[in-house]
């Protein structure tokens, strides 16, 4: 620890001994430091905040809606091409004096340097650009860092409505081609189905399709067989009950006695089982009580003459077996008619199934064909009708959150501190340069550098005798180191204070 004070006091001892020195060399290189700052032009920042709408509505309905965010990441990511930037550059005095593509492509480099297109948010992105062009005035670098964001928007939103045109035609085209050729393969493949249908109707759709049928003929056979057995037994009911009702009835038709009551409810049971009434029914089993109450009478009343009248219920019975006579031959039809189908399909599945095969293989193509046609044409309409939405007003809504305004102070550099930096760094030069000619020199601060320098013990050390003259001329001088070190700060403060005031009246 006392050899680090031991050098620390040495090379105090050192700059202080030759603090001219080190006091003009600070001076020299606060100067020339002060003079590069200065020439350092001032970069204007100028800002701006968009909100992108992806969620178009009218276009969700429509059933057309795109992953809006992938465009306009898309859109970010092209804003920054060396063509967008070239048009921000020929649209601006970016451009001028520049006349060669070497001059251009330079420009370019910096000026994507400059420029940033950030996503603050999902929907918010934020366009900013830093201008600090030389031969320019402050004044002229903010309005152009202002006029560069301004053509960076209008390039954002051109590029992307006609980026999306150009996607949707270009996609529109290609799905066209595409369609010429699947419509090709599909009328080959119809051709093919027809022709093949022709020689084998019962092979219509394949084995697949054949399978079906069988199994649907015999879901049908079974189904008539139910009803057949139904019908049946619904004509063996009603010709039951027409064997037991007389043809005729006596008294005329004014008979109003107990035989032309038990006709009359006779009628009416015909009528509830006609329309399809069980046995079990309240109002059937009502009637039949009548029936038997009034046959009794009938029977204890005795017979009685035949006047030859028609018994209607009798007619009315004779028409319901005739309808249900009908219901069971057209059911034995049906069924005679689908087991002679279901037999000669059974046939086609036995007896060819190479052909079944070539059926099920041109069925199969057919199908494949036309959904991929049939998607196809959807996909277009679709595009189509995107296309005409993106034609009438834009896809997504551009909203100016901030607008660009003129900076009113630069972004860089940071000038008052660069000027303190120098100020420290001349200081430092000085006392460097200080120390190190006093190690090029063969003298010695301390008692102890010479004893160690030597290597022979020091005996003792003379004290430095100052007269009274020698003493004022040192106060006089060091008097004027101390006013020009403050001349030297007195320069900063001057400078800062420039600055500042500069910094206020750019706009």
């Amino acid at each position: 620890m006392n050899e680090i004070f031991e050098e620390v006091r040495t090379a105090l001892y050192s700059v202080w001994h030759r603090r001219w020195l080190a006091l003009a060399v600070a001076w020299g290189v606060c100067l020339l430091g002060w003079l590069v700052v200065a020439m350092i032009p001032n970069t204007y920042e100028s800002k701006a905040r968009i909100y992108v709408d992806v969620d178009d509505v009218l276009s969700e309905q429509l059933g057309i809606a795109g992953d809006g965010r992938e465009e306009i990441t898309k859109v970010r990511q092209t804003l920054l091409g060396s063509v967008n930037l070239e048009k921000v550059i020929t649209s601006t005095e970016l451009g001028e004096g520049i006349s060669e593509r070497s001059q251009m492509d330079a420009a370019i480099a910096s000026l994507a340097q400059n420029v940033r297109v950030e996503s603050e948010q999902d929907n918010l992105f934020s366009i900013t650009a830093e201008v600090g062009k030389s031969g320019l005035s402050d004044s002229q670098n903010a309005v152009l860092a202002r006029n560069v964001v301004q053509k960076l928007l209008d390039i954002f939103r051109e590029e992307h409505i006609s980026g999306n045109r150009a996607e949707i035609s270009g996609a529109i085209a290609d799905l066209n081609d595409q369609l010429e050729e699947r419509k090709l393969e599909l009328e080959a493949a119809e051709e093919r189905r027809l022709t093949f249908e022709t020689q084998y109707p019962e092979l219509i759709g394949g084995s697949q399709t054949l399978s079906t049928k069988v199994q649907q003929s015999r879901t049908e056979l079974r189904d008539i067989d139910a009803n057949l057995a139904a019908a049946e037994s619904a004509l063996a009911a009603i010709s039951s009950q027409l064997s037991t009702t007389p043809r005729t009835i006596a008294g005329g038709a004014n008979a109003v006695g107990p035989r032309a009551s038990l006709l009359q409810v006779q009628s009416q049971l015909a009528e509830l089982r006609s329309r399809g009434l069980t046995d079990q029914h309240p109002d059937v089993v009502s009637t039949s009580r009548q029936v038997e109450i009034l046959t009794r009478q009938v029977a204890a009343s005795g017979p009685a003459a035949d006047t030859g009248t028609p018994n209607p219920a009798y007619s009315s019975l004779l028409a319901v077996r005739a309808d249900r006579q009908a219901g069971v031959e057209a059911l034995q039809a049906r069924r005679a008619a689908i087991q002679s189908s279901l037999a000669s399909l059974m046939a086609s599945q036995a007896s060819e199934p190479a052909v079944a095969a070539e059926a099920n293989r041109i069925s199969r193509d057919y199908d494949v064909l036309r959904t991929n046609y049939e998607r196809l044409l959807e996909d277009r309409e679709k595009l189509r009708t995107r296309g005409d939405v993106v034609d009438e007003t834009s896809q997504y809504k551009f909203d100016l959150v901030d607008p660009p305004v003129v900076p009113q102070s630069p972004a860089a550099p940071n000038r008052p501190l660069l000027l303190i930096g120098v100020l420290f760094v001349g200081i430092a030069a000085g006392a460097g340069v200080a120390y190190a000619l006093s190690q090029l020199r063969s003298s010695f601060a301390t008692p102890n550098k010479l004893e160690k320098s030597m290597g022979l013990p020091v005996i003792g050390s003379i004290s430095l005798a100052v007269s009274d003259a020698a003493k004022s001329l040192s106060r006089k001088r060091f008097k004027q180191f101390a006013a020009a070190s403050a001349g030297l700060v007195g320069v900063l403060v001057i400078l800062l204070v420039v600055e500042i005031v500069s910094v206020g009246t750019i706009a």
